[in-house]
C-alpha cells in the first residue's frame, strides 16, 4: 500500500497540462469521488491494524499533494490562455498602428476651423424636424416639389414631422431664439428620397452658415466664400459666382472654384471647363427674417451650403460617394495622415 502511495506521489509530481481542459481531466483522475486517490481510502479497511496510522498519514499527505498540483496547474491559466511566468516585462510591446478620422470629419473639421478664424460660432439641432422649420420658415411655397414623397422622408405618414432636408433648419432656431448679430455655421447629417449611385446618397452632409447684423452686403459673402476657399483648396484658388434661385435667398448664387486639379486648364474631373461647383449662397430672404421676428428693414443677412461629401470627393479626388459609408479599412487607411 505504501508502495503504491509513493508511485502516486511520483505520478502527481509529473504532471503537466496545456489546457483547461486537461486540467480538468486529471482533477477527475485523481481527485474525484472515483479517482485514483480517492480509491486508496476505499482500500484502507483491508490495511492491517499495524499499519493504519502509517499509511493513513501517507494517504493524507498524498490528497493534499494532488490537491495542491491540481491547483497549481488551474492558476497557470486565465480565461483558458496558459500565463507566461517567465514574461519580460522590459521587453518592448508590438507597436500599433495609428487609427484614423474619416475622411468626411478630417473636411468637417477644417471647415469648421476656418470658418471659426472668422468668428462662426458652431451650432447644431434635431435630425427629425417639423415643417415649420425645414420648410416654411425658409419661404417655401406650399407647392414646392421639395415638400413631395420623392425629395423628404416623412415620419409615419405625418406630413408635419420629418427627417430634415437640409441644415438650413438649424438658422432657424438659431433666428428664433438669438437676436442679430449672428454669425454661426451648422454641421449636420441630412436625408434626401434619391437613388444611392455613385454622385448621390440618400444620407449625406452639410455645412451651412449665416451672418445676419446691420448693413451686411453681398460683397462681404463673396470676401467671406473666396478667404474660405483659398484657405481650403490652396492660395492660388479662384472663385465665380453664378445667379441661381433658392426659395430663402435673393439673390441667390452658386459659387464654383478653379479646378485645383488642372489649374484651371481643363480636365476630366471639371469636365474641361477649369471649375468646380461646390456650394449655394446668397442674402437672405426679408421674408425669412421677418418668419423669425427679426427687423428686415434694419438687419441684412447672407447665407451659403455646401455638401461635405462633395467637398471631400474634390480635394481626395473620390469619385464615388458610396466608399464614404461602406467602412472598407482599405480606403480609410488612405487618410492616416490626415489625423
Amino acid at each position: 500500500m505504501l508502495d503504491k502511495i509513493k508511485q502516486l506521489q511520483e505520478e502527481l509530481s509529473n504532471i503537466k497540462a496545456s489546457t483547461v481542459e486537461e486540467v480538468d481531466e486529471l482533477r477527475i483522475k485523481y481527485i474525484s469521488k472515483k479517482g485514483l486517490v480517492s480509491q486508496l481510502f476505499s482500500e484502507f479497511k483491508n490495511v492491517p491494524n499495524e499499519q493504519k496510522k502509517e499509511v493513513g498519514q501517507a494517504i493524507n499527505v498524498l490528497k493534499n499533494f494532488a490537491q495542491d498540483k491540481i491547483n497549481e496547474l488551474r492558476d497557470r491559466f486565465n480565461n483558458g490562455t496558459p500565463k507566461d511566468d517567465g514574461l519580460d516585462l522590459t521587453r518592448p510591446g508590438e507597436s500599433m498602428k495609428p487609427g484614423t478620422r474619416h475622411p468626411l470629419s478630417v473636411v468637417r473639421n477644417e471647415i469648421i476651423d476656418i470658418f471659426g478664424r472668422l468668428g462662426f460660432t458652431v451650432a447644431e439641432g434635431p435630425e427629425i424636424e417639423d415643417d415649420w422649420h425645414v420648410f416654411s420658415a425658409l419661404n417655401f411655397p406650399p407647392e414646392h416639389p421639395a415638400r413631395d414623397m420623392q425629395d423628404t422622408f416623412f415620419i409615419e405618414k405625418d406630413p408635419d414631422v420629418l427627417l430634415r432636408t437640409h441644415t438650413s433648419s438649424v438658422q432657424i432656431r438659431v433666428m428664433e431664439r438669438t437676436q442679430p448679430p449672428i454669425r454661426s455655421i451648422f454641421p449636420g447629417r441630412v436625408f434626401r428620397n434619391e437613388a444611392i449611385s455613385a454622385r448621390s446618397h440618400c444620407i449625406f452632409h452639410q455645412v451651412e452658415g449665416l451672418y445676419v447684423d446691420e448693413n451686411v452686403s453681398f460683397a462681404d459673402l463673396k470676401q467671406t466664400l473666396l478667404y474660405f476657399a483659398k484657405e481650403l483648396f490652396g492660395e492660388k484658388t479662384k472663385i465665380r459666382l453664378r445667379p441661381s434661385y433658392f426659395p430663402f435667398t435673393e439673390p441667390s448664387a452658386e459659387m464654383d472654384v478653379s479646378c485645383s486639379i488642372c489649374g484651371g486648364k481643363g480636365c476630366n474631373v471639371c469636365k474641361y471647363t477649369g471649375w468646380l461647383e461646390i456650394l449655394g449662397c446668397g442674402m437672405v430672404d426679408p421674408n425669412v427674417l421677418e418668419s423669425c421676428n427679426i427687423d428686415s428693414r434694419k438687419y441684412t443677412g447672407f447665407a451659403f451650403g455646401m455638401g461635405i461629401e462633395r467637398i471631400t470627393m474634390l480635394k481626395y479626388g473620390i469619385k464615388d460617394i458610396r466608399h464614404f459609408f461602406e467602412n472598407d479599412v482599405r480606403f480609410l487607411k488612405q487618410f492616416e495622415s490626415a489625423i
